[in-house]
């Protein structure tokens, strides 16, 4: 309304973040090219938490009639979107605005991107206790302008008009680039690089498979990453639920319903480089599983695009070859997008890293007491694995270790990702599963793996009839989850599975005993029947040893094969 005021609150303004958005997104870093330094925003983790508090409770209040926080192009965009969600027009006084550094100029105020800053409109008869309560939480705000009827965003600095422009023309009719693209003149030859038995040979006997795992468990990408995590503090209010290396992080945000939120993120570049359309495809339906798998409905998502120059026609064929693929799988499986970021120019010369399009999906799950973790508990429960798995290797970490990289990726089924995400939850409601996890990187053999770590106990599994074992073991197939089941929930479960139209196929069973009959007395092990036996203590070093050796200066584990360190 014509008279509201407009309220600039939270950290002062400095010089850091100056053109953040612009620089960072579209420049090319070299030796020679200019500092980026002064781009780069400087946050204050405390200040945030002030800020977030303090403009919940406005809101709660109902103290505010709109509010935006500062983020890209800072207050220039703040408040041309807030006078362009209006009816009416605005007038900012820019010299009110509160200084780190008292030298910036208009330009520098208007384009700064220092954090933790919000703009608010209050109506007069509000502003009082709108700003007692920013001083209760010692935040400081000042009114930089008033909302007018003129249809134009005004920007005075000390008397002296410096914008004066429609506002929805800078918040909603930018200029839209008609960039040329074209698919890149290797991609035919990159997708008929199969990774087929006779390009590369596979492992076929059981000492070679079980080789095989401990390669994809110690390779980086795969991995413990607690080497990094432990170093941090992901329990700061008790209200963490579920953490690293769980499918997805969960969080309590309501103590009296026990309301959670979950957040995965996840992007595989080599699928995007052999198919971005795909490759952004698969890489949000594994964020999707991952919360349904966590028991969580999927809810919302975000991305961060990372490309090369899109000066570079193949370089924008493959940008708009993953937005097109993210916006039609959103569109498929009923979840928006709820905003994200683009970076490019990520190359150094003529050398653009692959594409990467990171997706990250939001869910909710009505009570964390129905969560579904990733460490399977009872012995006796059985293992099914739900889906099916193909000869699918394209792009994948076995793949990747032998250094080919060539191929289709696996196949998209989005009609069977969001039906396994339902049977998921659903299960996880119903209190029919005791664990769940997703089968992605590194396939079956990984999963069960990664699985067995995280509750310290052993299992026995077997290879279903009709596959080959390498197959099994190591395809990373889409759709596909392994969900651990009490046996008095097995019929139930079965039946919800076939009813749906879903495969599910039992495989094994979690045994703590097993260490007795296989040669390893007072020890956890997994045992893949007619193939290999691991003790988890064997399983662990190697799995743990490799982001020290990398980082940290410790020699390596002598468990780790040899093939896989002299790549």
């Amino acid at each position: 309304g014509v008279d509201n005021l407009v309220v600039l609150y939270g950290a002062r303004t400095g010089g850091d973040g100056i053109g953040g958005v612009s620089v960072l997104a579209s420049e090319t870093f070299d030796a020679n090219g200019p500092a980026k330094r002064p781009s780069v925003q400087v946050g204050d983790p405390f200040m945030e938490k002030l800020l977030i508090e303090a403009t919940l409770e406005v809101l709660h209040a109902g103290l505010v009639e709109g509010i935006q926080d500062l983020g890209g192009a800072g207050i220039s965009c703040a408040t041309s979107e807030l006078a362009s969600n209006g009816e009416g027009g605005m007038q900012v006084y820019l010299d009110r605005v509160l200084l780190r550094d008292a030298s910036l100029s208009p330009e520098e105020i208007l384009m700064s991107e220092s954090q933790e800053r919000m703009c608010a409109v209050v109506t007069p008869e509000k502003i009082d206790a709108f700003m007692q309560l920013c001083k209760k939480w010692e935040v400081e705000a000042v009114v930089i302008g008033e909302v007018t009827d003129t249809g134009r965003l005004v920007i005075d600095w000390y008397g002296d008009t410096i914008v004066d422009v429609p506002p929805r023309s800078v918040a909603h009719d930018g200029p839209v680039y008609e960039r040329p693209f074209h698919r890149p003149s290797w991609q035919d030859a990159l997708q008929a690089d199969t990774p087929t038995g006779e390009r590369l040979p596979r492992p076929s006997t059981p000492d070679a498979l079980k080789h095989t795992l401990l390669d994809l468990i110690s390779s980086p990408n795969l991995a413990s990453k607690s080497w990094v995590t432990s170093q941090y503090d992901r329990y700061v209010l008790g209200n963490t639920i579920l953490a690293q290396p769980e499918d997805a992080g969960m969080i309590r945000v309501d103590e009296e319903s026990g309301l959670g939120v979950a957040i995965s993120t996840d992007c595989n570049s080599r699928f995007a480089k052999l198919d971005p359309y795909a490759g952004a495809q698969l890489a949000l339906v594994e964020s999707y599983r991952n919360i349904s798998v966590a028991g969580a409905k999927p809810l919302a998502v975000t991305n961060c695009l990372n490309f090369g120059s899109p000066e570079d026609p193949e370089v924008m064929w493959q940008f708009a070859q993953a937005t097109t693929g993210l916006a039609d799988a959103c569109l498929e499986l009923g979840i928006p997008v709820t905003g994200g970021n683009v970076s490019f120019y990520n190359q150094t010369g003529e050398n653009a890293i692959s594409p990467t399009p990171v997706v990250g999906v939001l869910g909710v799950i009505n009570n964390v007491e129905h969560r579904t973790p990733m460490a399977w508990a009872g012995d006796g429960d059985l293992i099914y694995i739900l889906g099916d798995t193909a000869d699918e290797f394209a792009g994948s970490e076995w793949a990747h270790l032998q250094g080919h990289l060539g191929g289709l990726p696996p196949k998209v089924d989005l009609p069977a990702e969001k039906l396994l995400s339902e049977i998921m939850v659903a299960a996880s409601h119903e209190g029919m599963i005791t664990a769940a996890h997703d089968v992605s990187d590194g396939g079956v053999g990984v999963a069960v793996t990664e699985m067995a770590l995280r509750a310290n106990i052993g299992a026995r599994f077997w290879i279903p009839e009709n596959i080959d074992p390498f197959v099994f073991l190591f395809s990373e197939s889409t759709a596909r989850a392994i969900a651990v089941i009490p046996g008095t929930e097995e019929l139930r479960f079965s039946e919800m599975c076939a009813a749906r139209g879903m495969r599910a196929t039992r495989f094994g069973v979690v045994d703590s005993g097993l260490g007795v009959n296989s040669g390893h007395p007072g020890e956890q092990v997994i045992v893949c029947d007619s193939q290999f036996t691991l003790t988890i203590d064997q399983l662990r070093e190697v799995n743990e040893a490799t982001l020290p050796a990398l980082f940290g200066g410790e020699k390596c584990s002598a468990q780790v094969s040899e093939s896989y360190w002299d790549q």
